[in-house]
């Protein structure tokens, strides 16, 4: 039976960054925020920044909220940071962006390719091990604003992490998010002794397979996993993102929906698969149409790719088309990806349309 979060029916969260206020300007550009932090005006602006996000989730009615992820850099693709804050400090990395490796002899400059080449490829060139990655410190700060129960994105993923890589030390994909899982695992354990009991698992290597041709792929994609929440005592969502690159998603790059991946994953330890269904107006939901009874779902049901603000009762009848395939008490409320893109008032007031639907569906 998985951890149960919230006291109500269908709960609200969002996948997990929010938009910087206009004066947080402090990047951390790849250093340790044990470092970062001695400087008083960006500690001081950090928590503020953290304080606000949290905030605007409280104020907006959502009933499980994140830390906004204020660590996330403005980097490529606004939320380039997504990778390149564990880039930066998990050793065995460059320090360079290089043009990504899908751009490299690429005869056509699709819109997919520019956006994945502004957001840049690595070179892996020495043996990965953990370093000031800091999740559980992060967590630390923000827990003391939340008055309500709070959720820890975690990633990018390790699989994630070796799509946009030059391989120089490890020979694959495969090889190298192997060797990522045990740096993903202690972070975990670190956060829930910390005290968190809530984690998503932010990795977009479902899709891989649809990349590489090879079916076989999905096995070892669903063993990274495992190894990753392997003694993690805590609720674990994995999401299956669409891709988020300045708001756009990278649709052509995922030719196939979640019927086709989803399956290969339903053995997975986890309790929860995170999916993005608003954006495209709630097309694929057939995927839960044989989700197994000890796995839940957390529907997006706010397209955060615009800044159209959906009524309360558009978002509710997206709802209802998921409760159609999955009882209630299995369906978690969330945004389609993080809100980072978003300007933060359009961010807050679709925050509060999903709280606002949520209320209408569980009237009936």
């Amino acid at each position: 039976m998985p951890i149960k979060i919230a006291d109500t029916i269908l709960p609200t969260t969002m996948v997990g960054s929010y938009p910087r206020p206009h004066w947080f300007h402090q990047q951390l550009r790849g250093r340790d925020i044990r470092v970062a932090f001695k400087e008083v005006a960006h500690e001081e602006a950090y928590h503020d920044a953290t304080q606000a996000a949290i905030h605007d989730q409280e104020e907006a009615g959502i009933d499980i909220v994140t830390d906004g992820q204020m660590y996330f850099d403005d980097y490529v693709g606004v939320i380039g940071s997504f990778c390149w804050y564990m880039y930066e400090r998990i050793h065995g990395f460059e320090e360079a962006k290089d043009p990504h490796p899908s751009a490299v002899g690429a005869t056509v400059r699709t819109k997919d390719v520019e956006l994945l080449d502004d957001w840049g490829g690595v070179v892996n060139s020495g043996e990965v091990k953990r370093g000031p990655i800091r999740l559980a410190d992060l967590y630390k700060v923000a827990s003391r604003y939340a008055n309500k129960p709070m959720k820890v994105s975690v990633g990018a993923g390790p699989i994630n992490l070796a799509w946009h890589v030059y391989f120089k030390h490890y020979k694959d994909a495969r090889d190298l998010s192997f060797a990522l899982a045990p740096i993903f695992n202690q972070e975990m354990k670190d956060l829930v002794a910390a005290g968190a009991k809530y984690l998503q698992i932010e990795d977009l290597g479902a899709w891989l397979p649809l990349f590489t041709g090879n079916d076989g792929d999905y096995k070892w994609i669903g063993e990274v996993i495992a190894k990753c929440v392997e003694g993690v005592n805590a609720k674990i969502a994995w999401h299956f993102c669409f891709g988020n690159a300045w708001g756009n998603s990278l649709s052509s790059l995922f030719p196939k929906g979640y019927e086709t991946v989803l399956p290969h994953f339903f053995n997975v330890p986890v309790d929860q698969f995170v999916l993005d269904f608003a954006n495209r107006e709630m097309a694929g939901l057939e995927c839960l149409k044989h989700l197994p009874k000890d796995k839940e779902v957390q529907a997006g049901v706010i397209d955060v790719r615009t800044s159209v603000i959906e009524t309360p009762e558009h978002v509710a009848g997206r709802i209802r088309k998921v409760l159609e395939l999955v009882p209630a008490e299995r369906v978690y409320l969330s945004t389609d990806c993080g809100m980072k893109p978003l300007p933060r008032i359009v961010a807050k007031l679709k925050l509060k349309a999903l709280a606002d639907a949520a209320a209408i569906v569980r009237k009936g």
